[in-house]
């Protein structure tokens, strides 16, 4: 037997006739357990300068390795190529990211550095100078040619723009544009008034997306549905929700009625999305929205419908789609599947590590790098210039549970198909369970069989 062991396993020819196996009172081989290599002995030069193979007491496991760990190997663990050198090769089991991880929050904290947290409102502001001026000079630009040739490039750049000051009120918000809440709120509102965004509404809104992220029941933005509210929606929801373009246009729909599950509206002061105190933030930052649509409106009662819908309209469209599909992209769509959190399980920091970064080529800059959102989620105070910074710091102490983003090309392509795979198979969550990842009908029904089986 031991012969077969050698000649199959380890490659080595069969022992000599002579050599007896030694008697032994100890229990016969388990082979649950693996094989240890004994180092600082050279079995194959022995048995190739014709010397017998050393003595083995086969009831100890004792044999000799597949194959020679390298120092280089030996260094690292002994892992080589996501498989183990210790005697038998396997597989190493597949990192959980769903497990708690060994580090807390003031670990990652301390990790940044101190000027990573020092907001500056001249710098702040002179993104919103620099903002402004593209938008204004791409629509006089616009306006001035106005050839059929140029307005789709100019949508597709001032769409983009308005999403670019989006999240520059999207950091008034957060109170990492400046130190000055009353600074904040002056710069925020304008900002989002002007892209019909309803300030304070869509802030406290916000505010619990990131103090409930990764949360199957009380997250905001784009939580998962869980199997039974996903089952009991009608045709046309379904449509709506997880068929490409639909759910790219969904934003304003959200400011309105919120999600399925959820009720209430962002323009509404007695809405279930606020607190009493907050009423007059509320009424503030929808009277500024409606003086917006006013505005709107007597713009095109002085230029027409047609060349609003041109220079307004359809950027506003696309704006609403880069909002969608970035933060859609930063919760969903990664190779493998982000945990979802209920009960005892979540925590912020689990739920804040279920976000991930993407990078969205010469894009980053324009929109103020966004992408780095692990960071953001985890820390919003940290300014959007130093969140490049405070990642890479972070890596260390995060170690697996920070996932690199694929690296883009000059526009962000990639991330069209990452979209369209995530839409058809992100669907819902299982009603039951602490811990629990997307899944879909197709999923579902391979996992029944395979049990049936």
């Amino acid at each position: 037997m031991a012969s077969w062991v050698l000649s199959e396993c380890c490659g080595l020819r069969p022992l000599p006739a002579d050599f007896s196996r030694p008697t032994s009172r100890l229990q016969p081989l388990r082979r649950s357990l693996p094989c240890p290599a004994v180092r600082g002995v050279d079995f194959r030069r022995q048995i190739c300068l014709g010397g017998r193979p050393p003595y083995r007491d086969w009831a100890l496991r004792v044999s000799t390795p597949l194959r020679v760990a390298t120092v280089e190997e030996e260094r690292e663990g002994g892992e080589v190529n996501g498989k183990r050198v210790n005697g038998c090769e396997r597989e190493v089991p597949k990192f959980d990211h769903g497990m708690p991880p060994p580090f807390g929050l003031a670990e990652i904290r301390a990790a940044i550095p101190k000027h990573c947290w020092v907001k500056d409102p001249w710098k702040s502001m002179s993104y919103v100078v620099r903002d402004v001026v593209a938008v204004f000079g791409l629509a006089a630009a616009a306006a001035y040619l106005n050839n059929w040739m140029v307005w789709p490039l100019y949508w597709a750049a001032q769409g983009t723009m308005f999403w670019a000051l989006f999240v520059l009120g999207h950091d008034c918000g957060h109170g990492s544009f400046s130190s000055n809440p009353k600074l904040n709120s002056v710069v925020g509102h304008l900002l989002h008034s002007s892209i019909l965004v309803p300030y304070h509404g869509w802030r406290i809104s916000h505010r619990t997306h990131h103090q409930n992220h990764g949360h199957v029941e009380n997250d905001e933005s784009w939580h998962p549905l869980p199997e039974k509210l996903y089952r009991s929606l009608d045709s046309a929801t379904r449509i709506l929700r997880f068929t490409l373009p639909f759910p790219m246009l969904a934003y304003p729909l959200y400011l309105w009625s919120r999600s399925p599950g959820k009720k209430g509206s962002h323009f509404h002061p007695d809405s279930d999305l606020f607190l009493p105190k907050e009423r007059k933030d509320v009424i503030t930052s929808t009277a500024c929205w409606s003086a917006m649509v006013a505005v709107l409106a007597g713009l095109t009662w002085k230029f027409g419908l047609v060349p609003m819908i041109k220079l307004y309209g359809i950027p506003y469209l696309i704006f609403v789609m880069w909002l969608d599909f970035v933060t859609y992209l930063h919760h969903h769509g990664h190779d493998e599947k982000l945990p979802w959190y209920r009960g005892k399980e979540w925590s912020y920091l689990r739920g804040g590590l279920t976000t991930l970064d993407r990078d969205y080529g010469w894009i980053n800059n324009i929109h103020h790098d966004i992408g780095t959102h692990v960071i953001h989620h985890l820390f919003p105070q940290i300014p959007h210039y130093h969140l490049i910074e405070a990642t890479e710091a972070a890596k260390p102490v995060l170690g697996k549970y920070y996932r690199e983003p694929e690296k883009s090309g000059p526009l962000p392509f990639h991330l069209v198909g990452v979209l369209t795979k995530s839409m058809g198979s992100d669907r819902y969550v299982s009603d039951t369970g602490d811990v629990v990842y997307y899944q879909n009908d197709s999923q579902k029904n391979s996992f029944s069989q395979k049990n049936s089986d």
